[in-house]
């Protein structure tokens, strides 16, 4: 029983966190829609036996994307669950490519878990894509967006062949898996 709480909690501190956000998409859909998406992939992989990975799944993009800081995160759910989501979280005082150069780099030396967040952050990235991509994001930007998340995915890849697998049908999904 203790374990839904804190997962629903983590929901709704994600849904406070978000709340004005959106996906880049033209169907502009809430960006929790992300998060659970993300969330649901981290439990399916691990049959849901990893709550902590569950909760820092949903919360991913707090610190990053909100005011949120590790330490409100680590009072709120446990510094197991703040440390996953500080670890793939990217550091938005850099320049966008220097953060994207650094997301693939660290990508290969994240922990396990962090791996599969990562997965499962880029196969819904690629879902939406392929059903609602950007406005104005020409063939050309789509496929340097996927040769990228393809790069990150490359060091995570072999944690769960499950994530390994949806990664690559959400591949197929954008490209027919082939990256431009």
């Amino acid at each position: 029983m203790v374990s839904l709480i804190a997962v629903t909690k983590a929901y709704h501190f994600t849904a406070m966190k978000h709340v004005n956000q959106r996906r880049k998409g033209v169907a502009a859909e809430p960006y929790i829609n992300h998060l659970t998406e993300v969330a649901e992939l981290v439990a399916v992989a691990t049959r849901g036996n990893d709550i902590d990975l569950v909760m820092a799944a949903v919360l991913h993009d707090t610190i990053e994307d909100t005011a949120t800081t590790m330490e409100e995160l680590a009072a709120a759910f446990g510094l197991r669950v703040a440390e996953l989501v500080a670890e793939v979280t990217d550091d938005k005082n850099l320049p966008k490519p220097e953060r994207k150069r650094l997301q693939v780099e660290h990508a290969a030396h994240a922990s396990p878990r962090a791996k599969m967040i990562k997965i499962a952050d880029k196969v819904s990235n690629l879902r939406a894509l392929g059903s609602s991509p950007p406005a104005g994001w020409s063939k050309a930007r789509i496929a340097q967006y996927v040769a990228w998340a393809t790069e990150v995915v490359a060091g995570c890849r072999g944690v769960n062949a499950w994530l390994d697998n949806e990664f690559d049908k959400a591949l197929t999904l954008v490209c027919g898996g082939e990256i431009s």
